[in-house]
């Protein structure tokens, strides 16, 4: 089947990754194939590209999408935390770029019985990759009240989290919580009148929080982007776009290791660390959508890409 796939940046992540015929690029991250796209057409005839997801349905959908270029491309379902040893299985040493684009894709949100939409009626699932066992329904079921406000305060950054979660707990006694509509409407009656009517949909915040806390979104981020450079050609570019604060704070900091030397105390008289720069940061400030594009896609307007280049 194929499937609506609206990539954000697109124009931007092909220029930082600098791509051009011949080169090998990853895209960790494969949706349902836009950015891969636009690179295959870059890069070929004579270059590669290597797509991976653990998501079947994004796999998928970018076998179809990407059926022109069946000669150049490899598809991996995967998690990029496994990059070294993806790239290690295929006898890929060094690689030209790599892009990751952080968070829900466009055809996951539009996909109702996924349940990662808070505007549709659908199953509360909200896996990624649906192999794994834990889905939203069994989060929100069965978490105590403590965790569950934990999650929506760390992962959602929602200030009405005991709220919710208070609430969760209270209706989950009368019946277990099975869609997302109820969901919705558990969240709605929790945020006063008041608060429900300034920034956004009041089940944004706990849906994130939800999706991140199941899919595991956070855990190893910071790993991944330091093997990705050490995956990287001298002069190899990786791009990151992440869409909130969490995820762009992760790949800020990194930024700032990788491209940081000598981490020893001013007091020694050399060295003893043996640190070196890793990466040349590209963006000194993140780089933002345009007008324009937000209002083609709106789901671009929290979206920041930031780019480095291996030294």
């Amino acid at each position: 089947m194929e499937l609506r796939h609206v990539p954000v940046l697109l124009a931007e992540a092909v220029e930082y990754l600098n791509c051009r015929d011949g080169a090998i690029i990853v895209d960790c991250t494969l949706g349902g194939g836009g950015h891969a796209e636009a690179i295959l057409n870059k890069v070929t005839p004579t270059g590669f590209l290597l797509g991976i997801d653990r998501d079947d349905a994004a796999i998928d959908a970018a076998r179809i999408r990407l059926s022109a270029f069946s000669q150049h491309i490899k598809l991996v379902r995967d998690d990029f935390r496994r990059l070294i040893e993806i790239l290690s299985t295929l006898k890929i040493s060094a690689v030209d770029g790599i892009l990751f684009d952080l968070g829900v894709s466009s055809f996951q949100l539009d996909e109702a019985q996924r349940g990662f939409s808070y505007r549709v009626s659908a199953p509360l699932d909200m896996r990624m990759d649906r192999r794994e066992q834990v889905r939203a329904v069994d989060v929100v079921n069965s978490y105590p009240e403590g965790r569950l406000a934990a999650i929506l305060r760390k992962y959602g950054e929602e200030p009405w989290a005991e709220r919710i979660s208070r609430f969760i707990i209270g209706a989950r006694k009368r019946k277990p919580i099975e869609t997302t509509e109820e969901l919705v409407r558990i969240i709605k009656d929790a945020i006063p009148a008041g608060a429900r009517r300034r920034g956004g949909h009041p089940a944004k915040r706990t849906f994130q929080a939800l999706r991140i806390e199941i899919n595991k979104e956070l855990e190893g981020l910071e790993r991944a982007f330091f093997d990705a450079v050490a995956c990287l050609k001298k002069g190899g570019r990786l791009v990151v776009i992440s869409y909130h604060s969490l995820e762009d704070r992760i790949v800020k900091n990194s930024f700032r290791q990788l491209a940081r030397g000598c981490i020893c105390p001013p007091t020694l008289e050399s060295c003893q660390c043996k640190e070196e720069y890793k990466i040349r940061i590209l963006t000194k400030k993140p780089v933002r959508p345009t007008d324009e594009e937000i209002k083609y896609n709106p789901r671009a307007r929290s979206a920041k890409l930031r780019a480095a280049e291996r030294l």
